[in-house]
C-alpha cells in the first residue's frame, strides 16, 4: 500500500499517569481537522492501570476495591471494547482523517491497522494472524478484552497478542491497543470480576511469544517499521507546545481525572 504521506508520530519513551495517556490521546483526536493527517503513538503506564470501555458499567467489571487496596488506577476510554489491564505492555495509538487512507467505516480502519501491526510483529520473527470472529458470548458479556480476539484482531499461536478499540466521528476516528510485552494474567483475573468457572484469558506477551524478554524501545522499532512499511508512509517526530501542553492538562483534569466520568458515565 503505496501513499507517500507523511504521518507524526510520538514515542513517550517515561511512563505516564493513565489519565494522561487518556488526555494526550484524546487531544490528538481533538486535534484532527478537515483536511487529512494522521498521528502515531507508542506509550506505557507509570503503574498498573485498569482502562473501561466507554459504555462498560464499572462495577460489573472491575473489583473496585481490590484496585483501591493495591495501587491499581482506573480510567475510562472514550474508544468501546471491553476491560484491560495495563501494566507491563506497549499501548499505540492512532489518530486519523484520512479517509482515502483509511476509508470511512471502523471495520476497514481497524483491519488496516491490525495489518501493519502484524508486519511489525512479522519483522520481530512471529507468525502473528488476523482472527475470526469470537464467540457471542463474548461480544455480549463482561469478560476482560484478552479473553477473545475480536475479529481482525491479532493472535499468535492461537493467544491474543494485541487488544484494540476505537472510536470514530464521521471521517475522524482514534484506535488505541494494548500489546503486552510480559505475562500479566494473575494481576488481570485479581482486578475484573470474573465468575467462578469462567474462562480467564486466552492472551500471550511478547515475551512468551519470543521466549525472551524484550523492551519497549526494542518493539517499538519493529512495530514503527511495520507501520511505516505497510502504509508507505515517512514518519516524523511530533511535539506538543506549551499551549497543546495545557489543553492536554485541562482534558486530563476535567475528564479523565473525574469521578463522576470514570465511575458514573452510561452511554446515552
Amino acid at each position: 500500500m503505496l501513499k507517500n504521506k507523511e504521518w507524526k508520530i510520538i514515542v513517550d519513551e517515561s511512563p505516564l499517569k493513565g489519565s494522561c495517556n487518556m488526555a494526550v490521546d484524546e487531544y490528538l483526536f481533538r486535534s484532527l481537522g478537515e483536511r487529512p493527517e494522521t498521528y502515531l503513538r507508542f506509550y506505557q503506564w507509570e503503574r498498573p492501570t485498569v482502562s473501561l470501555g466507554y459504555s462498560q458499567d464499572v462495577e460489573k467489571v472491575v473489583d473496585v476495591d481490590h484496585c483501591r487496596e493495591h495501587g491499581i488506577d482506573i480510567v475510562r476510554r472514550i474508544t468501546g471494547g471491553k476491560l484491560v489491564l495495563h501494566h507491563t505492555e506497549i499501548t499505540y495509538s492512532v489518530c486519523s482523517s484520512d479517509v482515502e487512507t483509511f476509508t470511512s467505516k471502523l471495520s476497514d480502519s481497524y483491519k488496516l491497522i491490525s495489518q501493519a501491526l502484524l508486519l511489525g510483529l512479522a519483522k520481530m520473527g512471529l507468525n502473528p494472524i488476523l482472527s475470526p470472529d469470537p464467540p457471542s458470548a463474548y461480544a455480549r458479556g463482561n469478560l476482560p478484552c484478552f479473553s477473545y480476539p475480536a475479529r481482525n484482531e491479532v493472535e499468535v499461536m492461537g493467544k491474543k497478542i494485541v487488544g484494540s478499540a476505537q472510536k470514530r466521528t464521521e471521517a475522524r476516528f482514534i484506535q488505541h491497543g494494548s500489546i503486552p510485552l510480559e505475562d500479566d494474567e494473575g494481576l488481570l483475573g485479581s482486578v475484573s470480576r470474573l465468575k467462578e468457572g469462567e474462562e480467564k484469558v486466552r492472551m500471550t506477551s511478547l515475551k512468551q511469544a519470543l521466549r525472551r524478554k524484550v523492551t519497549f524501545e526494542w518493539a517499538v522499532e519493529y512495530l514503527t517499521a511495520g507501520f511505516s512499511e505497510y502504509f508507505g508512509i515517512s514518519l516524523n517526530p511530533k511535539t506538543f507546545d506549551e499551549r497543546e501542553n495545557e489543553a492536554i492538562i485541562e482534558i486530563q483534569k476535567l475528564r479523565y481525572e473525574s469521578r463522576d466520568w470514570t465511575f458514573f458515565h452510561r452511554d446515552s
